[in-house]
């Protein structure tokens, strides 16, 4: 065998692993990318279906707060239900602030 055969086929031994390993990384990082755009979509659908239920809370919120300033507000004129309602609130550590004008 020629020795300029040997080094030739030394040489050229190590570009088959590395092209597999970069071919392997290269599928790695496009399975992982759509796993990932994927979840993506997921999460966004979740989110969608649950935007009707948030938006639900804030304006049961809203009410609950107009509810307890509009209490406030008569507690502050003098009514005695809504007194004994504030002080039970205050004692379990709610706050009533009337509203502003």
């Amino acid at each position: 065998m020629p020795p300029g055969d040997r080094n030739s086929r030394a040489i050229g031994g190590w570009w088959l692993p590395v092209l597999l390993m970069v071919v392997t990384f290269f599928a790695l990082m496009a399975f992982e990318t759509s796993y990932a755009v994927h979840d993506r979509g997921a999460l966004a659908d979740q989110r969608r279906a649950q935007e009707p239920i948030v938006q639900e809370g804030i304006k049961l919120r809203h009410q609950l707060e107009t509810l307890a300033g509009k209490t406030a507000q008569l507690a502050a004129d003098g009514d005695e239900g809504a007194k004994a309602v504030a002080e039970q609130l205050r004692r379990q550590g709610v706050t009533l602030t009337p509203p502003k004008p």
